[in-house]
């Protein structure tokens, strides 16, 4: 090789060499942006500060996040307050945004049933296991297991009706067959306007009480809270 050309070839390379710090340097300031960016919008939605923000995933990384994973920023905080102004803070944030959340659902809940009449007059609506109901952290639902078979399961469903309790009814018999279901609510007296409001939904039940354990006697009755089945009686 040539002197001329391999000095220009030595250049080359030590200026590729003396070029890598700062290349990298300017790829993690990239990276970092990128994240504060998400971090400052995240943040936002939920009504907080960039520093709530980062002490929400200092809590996170913690004892918290390892006994309720998968637990809200707001929660989350409001559950570590510092203060009692704090945890009121975070209360009220909380209201507020499941405030918004319900109004929204509700708007959506009332499309729904309208469409539904419309699409289909005179069927029950049926959930299928996918798409079961989730509940509220300010209100969870009533979850009813039946079976159909049960004389005292369509009398506990009669007296939720009548007292104008909102529940999700899962018939635990029902084979995934949606008209046993239908023929099941009919039995039981359930009002059709209730069910395509979603006031009442009816489910197929054999995942969730097989999941339970099959625990006790029907009718049973569980609420949903922070993720765990509780039996109310």
């Amino acid at each position: 090789m040539k002197p001329v050309a391999a000095l220009a070839l030595l250049l080359l390379s030590s200026a590729q060499l003396q070029a890598t710090p700062e290349s990298r340097t300017s790829v993690t300031t990239s990276s970092l942006a990128t994240l504060t960016r998400e971090s400052l919008e995240q943040a936002k939605i939920w009504g907080l500060s960039e520093q709530e923000w980062s002490r929400f995933r200092e809590i996170q990384a913690g004892p918290r996040g390892y006994w309720s994973p998968g637990l809200d920023p707001l929660t989350t905080l409001g559950v570590e307050a510092r203060s009692d102004a704090e945890r009121q803070r975070y209360a009220e944030l909380q209201v507020r945004l499941e405030a918004q959340r319900a109004e929204r659902e509700l708007a959506y809940q009332n499309a729904y049933a309208d469409a539904w009449a419309r699409l289909y007059p005179g069927q029950l609506p049926i959930r299928g296991l996918s798409d079961a109901p989730r509940a509220s952290p300010a209100t969870p639902r009533l979850a009813l297991f039946a079976a159909s078979d049960c004389a005292a399961c369509l009398n506990r469903v009669r007296q939720l009706q009548a007292s104008d309790t909102p529940f999700d009814l899962y018939l635990i018999d029902s084979q995934g067959d949606d008209r046993r279901i239908r023929d099941w609510a009919r039995q039981a007296g359930l009002e059709p306007e209730r069910v395509q409001r979603r006031q009442i939904t009816l489910n197929h039940g054999q995942e969730p009480w097989a999941r339970l354990g099959s625990q006790g006697t029907l009718p049973a009755s569980f609420r949903q809270v922070n993720g765990q089945w509780q039996r109310l009686d």
